[in-house]
């Protein structure tokens, strides 16, 4: 087919459009431009949503792992190039080197758009969130430091209460005056400086808790013989002493 030429370029899309319109009415030339050129733009068009779909999910929501993005991409390529080729072809009214030469073109700049909008989307959407690493450094750094906290509760054990006793003495051959600055000992008059090495001693201590409520033998009220002087406030009869031992005894441990 001998290729017809065109009067206009490419850039000039409303004049070149309605060229191809004409020729693709007109019985007597050769060939229906249309026929080829608005199916090889839907695949192409098709391709490119997909491909930019693909690159979303890969690399903005993660929902795609990168090799499988990479290998979907390299899939749809080819569909996406046939397609603009195909309507490049009909475009330029069956004209193969100026068809190559449009969609190359064409290639090019989508290729180009494509990698501009994902990098400014990157820093401009991207930019603000913190790396994982940070975050887990951060969190590994306030577990560092632990706090006790109690718990209310009428038990009789007292909780146990750690003391630490005071560091041992260090000696040095070569020691002047020293000034004791905690657990560090510095050292003046010519000598050295040594840090003195402590020995944590653990020491079980019993605290006293409040005494427990009682009940009345003669009319069955609850009161606590201490606060009340160890006479019930309903009848008046003096705590027994088996209740005021009861009421003072710890309890076992829970």
């Amino acid at each position: 087919m001998n290729a017809p030429k065109s009067e206009y370029r490419a850039r000039q899309v409303a004049a070149k459009t309605h060229e191809v319109v004409e020729y693709d009415h007109d019985d007597s030339k050769p060939g229906k431009p249309l026929y080829i050129m608005v199916p090889g733009g839907l695949v192409a068009l098709g391709a490119l949503g997909t491909i930019i779909l693909i690159a979303y999910l890969t690399w903005f929501e993660t929902q795609l792992d990168q090799n499988t993005g990479l290998i979907l991409i390299g899939l749809l390529f080819p569909f996406y190039v046939g397609g603009v080729f195909l309507f490049s072809y009909g475009y330029e009214l069956y004209n193969l080197p100026r068809a190559i030469r449009l969609t190359a073109i064409i290639v090019f700049l989508t290729v180009a758009a494509v990698v501009i909008v994902a990098v400014l989307a990157l820093v401009l959407f991207g930019g603000g969130k913190m790396p994982s690493g940070s975050s887990k450094r951060g969190s590994s750094k306030g577990s560092s430091g632990g706090t006790w906290k109690s718990r209310s509760g009428s038990s009789s054990v007292a909780p146990k209460v750690t003391a630490s006793a005071a560091p041992s003495s260090t000696s040095s051959s070569n020691v002047g005056r020293g000034i004791n600055l905690g657990n560090v000992v510095v050292l003046g008059g010519g000598g050295t400086r040594t840090r003195e090495v402590t020995k944590e001693v653990t020491k079980e201590v019993e605290v006293p808790v409040a005494p427990r409520s009682v009940t009345c033998p003669n009319c069955g009220r609850a009161y606590v013989p201490a606060d009340e002087k160890y006479i019930c406030p309903s009848c008046g009869a003096p705590t027994p002493q088996e209740l005021i031992e009861e009421s003072e005894k710890p309890r076992a441990r829970e």
